[in-house]
């Protein structure tokens, strides 16, 4: 029974050896495709289309030249992108902020019911909400506009923005928000110079997944955007054509596409670890 146990125990050599292949595994399996676009971003043209992979070669900018000069610069499309993306999220943020300390703060039987109800409208896929959203934004001249990708995203990001604040301000305590409001704070007082610098990680958070969800659409951006809306997911599935695909530039946008969202989470990993374990999120 001994032996049983020991070789089950997770301080057992042989389970932290396994451990530590199996973490080795997933890195591999998560940096691999990231390093291989990384190297066919700077290939030159002769070594990507090879019938063998090319390793050593002479790395080139060619590719990122053709992205941002000529008439198929990408450039419009970057900035439509970092406008669609913050937009959405800043307006998720400052609306998840009040309606989520206002969920957090409210006592009442319905409380469980309206935030599942809120969660719920998050959890529905794409596909349900682009028909009805395609004809409410023709009717309201919002296709092929910037502001209606804003809008588009807030369908999704807004509800995750409140039910993720509220579980956030759920985990600071009353106690916090009574003491200012004894001090003379008003309700909002309290909860702007108090509760939010508190919850600042969770805000940091829900920012950060709501600008990623954002800037990785496809789904929505193919079906309301046009060519003065168009954002970086757009220009990278226009490089894949009947005729044939431009690896390389194909691989550049994705660099340029991903390095963003991959400097963000760098810059900002002490709060977003601290955010993801504040505790289990819950609909109380």
């Amino acid at each position: 029974m001994s032996d049983t146990t020991a070789q089950l125990s997770p301080r057992h050599p042989g389970s932290k050896s396994a451990l530590t292949v199996l973490v080795a595994l997933l890195v591999v399996w998560v940096l691999l495709p990231i390093l291989w676009m990384l190297i066919t971003a700077f290939k030159p043209r002769s070594a990507i289309a090879t019938s063998t992979p090319t390793v050593h070669f002479s790395p080139t900018m060619i590719n990122f030249q053709h992205l941002f000069t000529g008439g198929n610069s990408i450039s419009p499309y970057v900035v439509n992108s970092v406008v669609a993306s913050l937009g959405s999220t800043i307006i998720s943020l400052v609306l998840g902020c009040l309606a989520g300390y206002g969920l957090s703060t409210w006592r009442s039987r319905a409380k469980k019911n309206l935030s599942f109800w809120i969660i719920s409208t998050r959890m529905a896929p794409i596909a349900a909400v682009i028909v009805p959203l395609f004809v409410e934004f023709r009717q309201l001249g919002l296709i092929n506009s910037v502001v209606g990708l804003i809008i588009a995203y807030l369908t999704f990001s807004l509800p995750f923005a409140i039910w993720l604040m509220s579980a956030f301000f759920g985990e600071v305590p009353s106690s916090l928000r009574e003491a200012a409001q004894m001090d003379g704070c008003t309700p909002f007082q309290a909860f702007w110079r108090v509760v939010l610098p508190t919850a600042i990680p969770g805000v940091v958070t829900t920012g950060v997944l709501c600008v990623v969800f954002s800037w990785n659409d496809y789904a929505f951006a193919s079906a309301f955007s046009g060519p003065k809306s168009q954002t970086l997911p757009m220009t990278a599935g226009s490089l894949i054509t009947q005729t044939g695909t431009d690896w390389g530039q194909l691989c550049a946008v994705g660099l340029v596409t991903v390095v963003p969202m991959m400097l963000i989470g760098l810059l900002v990993r002490r709060h977003l670890v601290t955010g993801l374990s504040l505790g289990a999120v819950t609909g109380e």
